[in-house]
């Protein structure tokens, strides 16, 4: 019996204890509005840190206000957010996970109604709390607002605040950071066909409709260092024939390993409904690897990773170097000690606390 999950990892100065890892997942739980996480948050990731996970990667976090996907999402735009991440960055690592962050730009699937909690769907009005969204054309997601076109200084913006985030980040201590770039969201907008009709420098080729997310790459590996590790999120691809491929996917990979990207998390989808996704257990793994051959970036895979042989089998084979398990760490923060003992790992990270339930 290998124990692939259970190898360390090393990118740049960091070592993770091992290849399971929660990826970002949105808590709708700042229900203040205000960005600035809660006890929620520190319940929420502390208890993933002690279930075991190697490294987690906290939910997409605004760099901007109008850049959250809803009201109710964290940000990091402010001192006040990095302060009060910053004691949840402290319980993880007191229970031996690495914490990273993904800084995110929800474009125009921003000012939207959370998945809970508020009985509505679709744009927040101005009545609801609601702002203008900002796209890279004036081109709607199907049944949202349709958002203004970024001109060079809204692109700079962007650019600065993706950087004055990451810099609190580090503040903060976290480990690592991740940008952003899937689901449909700023960064994948403009990397898509399907969102991204411009005609300067940022639209047309697969080239220009890198630049933004190259740009802002750059900008952050200048403000976080050489030692800290960087990770993008990308979709590997919009599931439909006049969308992003995987082939242009697997390029964009290689152009941010020149640029100092770390590991690619890769997922898919996103940006225009309905596609025809096929969804079924590790349905993005293929995706994950095909990315990770054409970029030479070690990947990680993610979607319906539910079971340890399954988790194993990707890592041990070299489809991904990592798995990131969302709705099954959801279901029991504890997989991963469940999954040590599936493989009969023998030295999984258990709390002294909880000891005599593994003996």
């Amino acid at each position: 019996m290998t124990h692939a999950l259970f190898t360390p990892i090393t990118l740049r100065d960091l070592e993770v204890r091992n290849r399971i890892w929660a990826p970002p997942m949105c808590q709708y739980s700042v229900h203040d509005r205000d960005g600035i996480a809660t006890s929620w948050h520190l319940m929420h990731y502390g208890s993933l840190a002690r279930g075991g996970a190697g490294a987690i990667i906290v939910e997409a976090t605004g760099v901007v206000p109008e850049g959250r996907i809803a009201p109710q999402d964290l940000g990091l735009w402010n001192d006040a957010q990095r302060d009060a991440l910053a004691p949840i960055v402290e319980l993880a690592h007191s229970q031996g996970a690495a914490m990273g962050i993904q800084l995110a730009h929800a474009g125009r699937k921003a000012s939207t109604h959370p998945e809970w909690g508020t009985g509505g769907s679709g744009s927040l009005t101005a009545d609801e709390g609601g702002w203008e969204t900002a796209g890279p054309s004036a081109l709607a997601f199907p049944g949202l607002d349709v958002p203004r076109a970024l001109d060079a200084a809204g692109l700079d913006e962007v650019v600065t605040a993706f950087t004055d985030s990451a810099r609190r980040a580090v503040e903060a201590g976290f480990d690592l950071v991740e940008i952003h770039g899937a689901h449909g969201y700023l960064l994948h907008e403009f990397l898509s066909p399907l969102s991204n009709q411009r005609e300067d420098e940022y639209g047309g080729s697969l080239e220009n409709r890198a630049r933004l997310l190259l740009r802002v790459v750059d900008a952050v590996r200048a403000e976080i260092g050489d030692a800290m590790p960087m990770l993008v999120r990308l979709s590997g691809t919009d599931w439909l024939e006049d969308g992003l491929t995987v082939q242009e996917v697997g390029q964009v990979g290689a152009w941010l390993r020149e640029h100092g990207v770390d590991m690619l998390d890769i997922s898919s989808g996103g940006n225009y409904t309905p596609a025809p996704i096929p969804v079924g257990p590790g349905y993005q793994v293929p995706l994950a690897t095909a990315v990770r051959t054409a970029s030479g970036v070690p990947t990680g895979a993610v979607g319906m990773i539910d079971e340890p042989f399954q988790a194993e089998q990707i890592v041990a084979t070299g489809l991904a170097d990592v798995v990131l398990v969302g709705r099954e760490l959801l279901r029991d923060p504890n997989f991963p000690l469940r999954a040590a003992r599936a493989v009969r790992y023998a030295e999984p990270h258990i709390p002294s606390q909880y000891a005599r339930a593994h003996r």
